[in-house]
């Protein structure tokens, strides 16, 4: 047995996933700052993390990968571009291991991926279902902090059931949408 890994980089193709660049969109538009931003699936790109750190805004955003080159192409980045390193840092790993003890506050917390990895190779493991690292991440939220999932992906049948149940349960509150993203709440 093995950790699942994504064994390939996700290069930026706004054509075909958008979510990240609706993303920046988003906090723009708020004008979203000071925020504290756990990115599940950072991109080989690393597009949220570079604007993050470079927008003035003084958002942190910790993103995780499964990719180890993906990892690799971060770890060179803040090498070259130690700047960027202050606010946008990288964990390595299958996300349905974290372990929500090791995660801050947050203000905000994207789920564009959920559904696209889980498998029996992550449970042979004991790694966490899409739902429960829902919840955990929905845990680390401040009340009122937002859950966002991605409208696109492959899997997003699957996330909206979770986003459903989670809202006919009162955990999350609907907050609309926005480009390819559905914007949900914490309850507060």
């Amino acid at each position: 047995m093995s950790l699942a890994i994504y064994d390939d980089v996700w290069d930026l193709d706004l054509a075909v996933c958008p979510c990240d660049q609706h993303f920046l969109d988003w906090i723009a538009a708020r004008d979203l700052r000071g925020a504290r931003i756990f990115h599940f699936g950072t991109g080989n790109h690393h597009l949220v993390g570079i604007r993050s750190a470079e927008d003035g805004r003084g958002n942190a955003v910790l993103g995780i990968t499964a990719s180890p080159r993906e990892h690799e192409s971060y770890v060179r980045l803040v090498i070259e571009r130690p700047e960027i390193g202050r606010r946008y840092k990288v964990l390595f790993g299958d996300i349905y291991q974290l372990e929500p003890r090791l995660l801050p506050e947050l203000d905000v917390a994207t789920l564009f991926h959920l559904g696209e990895f889980w498998s029996e190779k992550n449970a042979a493991y004991g790694a966490m279902t899409d739902r429960e690292l829902a919840l955990s991440l929905l845990e680390k939220l401040v009340p009122g902090g937002w859950l966002l999932f991605y409208t696109g992906s492959f899997a997003y049948d699957r996330a909206a059931a979770i986003a459903d149940r989670l809202e006919a349960e009162g955990r999350l509150l609907p907050a609309g949408n926005f480009a390819t993203l559905r914007l949900c709440r914490k309850p507060g």
